[in-house]
């Protein structure tokens, strides 16, 4: 309901006292479950937490509130009274900051306030005041990890203020979740979830906003800091949608029965409401919402995987109970919760007692998170998953063990798994792996060979410095060893297959020899006296040849088994037809040999030519295509529908930001895109396009007649209008 120049002004709040008398003063037991550094269980809650909220100010007092994240375990634990995190956009928090930490499929909220340590490093660094777990009532109101729901219709916004911007009032329509920012005058900074059924920021007109304050625990920080500070800021997310809704305002309480009476759910109106005045609302992408892929079957914390945070509240409340007056004893508080099945009787508990106050508050349907989203992923998976294209190579968190210095320009990596659990890395010779790394405070993906052998359980990729590139330059410069990234795959049809040839010619130039190397291991590691590998290695100069002591070592143990050629372009210049014909016709080999060619696009050209004039069968012919980092189209500025179909039948339908790739959104909203290496090289995510336009960037692993049926990659293609994909497989 809109109220355009209204003639009445709501009644405002304005003292401590109003405001305790309208929403009551908070017991002594929720105080005292503040903590002021993190123990182990609120630790354990963050190396598993993918996304949280973050509000701050900008050095000219301008407030922001974000979601930050993309990956679980991305807040690193420092010491128990500091974390750090990347900042997916481009800010310099200042002074008292707060947060409060998402876990994908449960009610209950980590919520810490803290200040920003003063650093230049490329991580924001938080000194922390206090933490403590905020119940599950937002979450529960909003339903935000039931499956989202088709958009809401959106009312038309009359004026020129921010909230008719393009976008903002749809996004308000179907928005039922909020993190909101506000501060005091000393110093302090609070971030706090707000959830109502539908939308749970309603628009007056196109300056104002009203947020319903239904009944809580009484703590009541929001309010007790705009009477102190009336700026503050929100960010508003939508179920199944990877943009965010940044707000910035200033803020009243209000009590006015008229207007209460208007978000009165079965006739009980909420006891007070914000009213904020908007300076600036904008509908934006979000990074990481978009990778953290919260409404995704496989996204949500299965049990057991993080403390039952109520049974930690209680940790805290004992802790803090000793010696307390107005609390009970904290050893009787230590005794009960000590007792064998009674976090599990608790949580059951609290459970109904959720329940049974969203019911008296007028809410219907409310279900208990949990319980709900297990059958909702169920029925998800069961209606969605394809073995063959649904799945592709999930994200895998790894740890840097090593950086090997190869050559001055090239390092290799050595990754292992970040967590307890040291999987083996399962590959063909000569695949390649998508490295995810954030780069500014933002992702990017390169795509590198391994040039280990598949089955270790340490991965290995050889990154070469690139002029002026983002990725490689973020690899020499900054990462070291115990620093994460995210991998993808592996992906490629450049490889040996799992049967090795028994004799492999192969010619390469510059880290065109990674894929080769991890041929070369994994060959030798199996062969036993027969067959043969010839290697002609192209490189600038002798100090520019990786794995060049590898390559000695191995060609002195295997003699017979393996023989390598260099060529050193700045003394023996660059190699031609007729010299790549003369070393070939000097092997003489076998008619069943296997070809295998990497490095840059003239070469490859070169090579192709000489082996078609040696008649060699293409069949036996391996050449490597990659573009090396692709970036996605640019698209519109304004959100765009994407209808997903296969095989003639409606999967879903979901709103592409401005800026994301079709596979970002579909992903996010938890449909099932084929993909794998999401940049574009293998053609995975080749879906074909029925209706609408796609911007895309070029070169890609499109061929001429793929884009004249009318496919395109949805790893890198932007929307320029609604759309409509069928990704049934080509």
């Amino acid at each position: 309901m809109q109220h355009e120049n209204q003639s009445n002004t709501p009644h405002r709040l304005t003292t401590v006292d109003e405001v305790e008398r309208t929403v009551g003063r908070p017991p002594a037991m929720i105080m005292l479950k503040q903590i002021s550094a993190l123990d182990s269980g609120c630790q354990a809650v963050l190396a598993q937490c993918p996304i949280a909220a973050f509000g701050y100010r900008h050095a000219d007092g301008a407030s922001r509130t974000t979601f930050i994240g993309g990956m679980r375990g991305f807040a690193r634990v420092h010491s128990p009274t500091r974390i750090s995190f990347s900042l997916p956009e481009p800010g310099d928090p200042r002074g008292p900051v707060s947060l409060f930490f998402l876990l994908p499929g449960l009610g209950e909220i980590l919520r810490v306030n803290g200040a920003v340590v003063p650093d230049d490093g490329a991580e924001t660094t938080v000194d922390i005041h206090e933490a403590y777990v905020h119940c599950a009532q937002a979450v529960l109101r909003s339903r935000l990890w039931q499956p989202p729901t088709p958009p809401r219709p959106a009312a038309e916004v009359a004026g020129d203020g921010p909230l008719g911007r393009p976008g903002v009032a749809q996004f308000l329509a179907s928005a039922p979740f909020l993190a909101l920012s506000t501060w005091d005058s000393s110093g302090g900074s609070d971030t706090s979830p707000r959830g109502d059924q539908q939308a749970v920021a309603r628009i007056l007109d196109s300056r104002t906003l009203v947020i319903p304050d239904r009944k809580g625990n009484k703590r009541a920080d929001t309010l007790h800091n705009l009477l102190q500070d009336d700026r503050l800021s929100f960010a508003a997310l939508v179920p199944g949608r990877s943009g965010v809704l940044h707000v910035r305002g200033r803020g009243s309480i209000t009590d006015d029965p008229a207007l209460l009476e208007t978000m009165a759910l079965r006739g009980m109106p909420p006891h007070a409401a914000l009213l904020i005045d908007v300076e600036h609302a904008e509908v934006t992408g979000n990074d990481a919402v978009a990778r953290a892929q919260l409404w995704t079957p496989g996204a949500h914390l299965v049990p057991g995987a993080v403390p039952d945070l109520m049974a930690l509240a209680g940790e805290h409340l004992a802790a803090n109970s000793s010696g307390a007056q107005g609390g009970p004893p904290g050893s009787l508080l230590k005794v009960v919760g000590a007792i064998p099945g009674l976090t599990r009787l608790l949580r059951l508990v609290m459970n109904r007692v959720y329940g049974r106050t969203l019911r008296k508050e007028g809410y219907e349907g409310i279900e208990h998170v949990a319980s709900h989203e297990r059958r909702g992923i169920l029925r998800r998976l069961l209606r969605h998953t394809s073995p063959d294209r649904t799945t592709g190579n999930p994200v895998r968190e790894v740890r840097i063990a090593e950086v090997r210095r190869q050559t001055p320009s090239a390092v290799t990596l050595v990754l292992e798994d970040a967590g307890d659990h040291r999987r083996p890395f399962d590959f063909v010779p000569g695949q390649y792996f998508t490295l995810v790394a954030d780069v500014g405070g933002r992702p990017v993906r390169r795509a590198y060979s391994a040039s280990s052998p598949p089955g270790a359980a340490r991965l290995e990729v050889t990154v070469k410095h690139v002029q002026g590139g983002r990725f490689s330059t973020h690899v020499h410069r900054t990462l070291r060893a115990g620093d994460r990234l995210a991998v993808r795959g592996p992906s490629g049809s450049f490889h040996t297959g799992r049967h090795l040839p028994a004799e492999m010619v192969m010619i390469a130039a510059g880290s065109g020899v990674t894929p080769m190397m991890s041929m070369i291991r994994a060959w030798l590691a199996e062969r036993t006296g027969h067959g043969r590998i010839a290697l002609l290695y192209s490189s600038r100069s002798e100090d520019e040849i990786i794995f060049a002591d590898e390559l000695a070592r191995l060609e002195k143990d295997n003699p017979g088994l393996l023989s390598v050629t260099h060529v050193l372009t700045r003394r023996d210049g660059r190699l031609d037809a007729t010299g790549i014909r003369r070393w070939v016709t000097g092997l003489s080999p076998s008619r069943d040999a296997h070809y295998y060619v990497c490095g840059p696009e003239p070469l490859m050209e070169v090579v192709r030519g000489v082996v078609a004039d040696l008649g060699i069968p293409a069949p036996r012919v391996h050449d490597e295509h990659f573009t090396s980092g692709v970036d996605a189209g640019t698209g519109t500025t304004a959100p765009q529908e994407m209808t997903i179909v296969e095989e003639g039948r409606p999967v879903g339908v979901v709103t592409v930001e401005p800026g994301q790739t079709l596979l970002d959104a579909g992903l996010a909203a938890g449909l099932p895109m084929p993909y794998s290496c999401t940049i574009g090289n293998c053609g995975e995510c080749m879906v074909k396009l029925r209706a609408g336009e796609v911007a895309q960037p070029e070169p890609n692993c499109l061929t001429p007649q793929h884009k004249a049926d009318g496919y395109v990659l949805t790893c890198v293609g932007c929307p320029l209008s609604r759309v409509t994909l069928d990704i049934t497989g080509p």
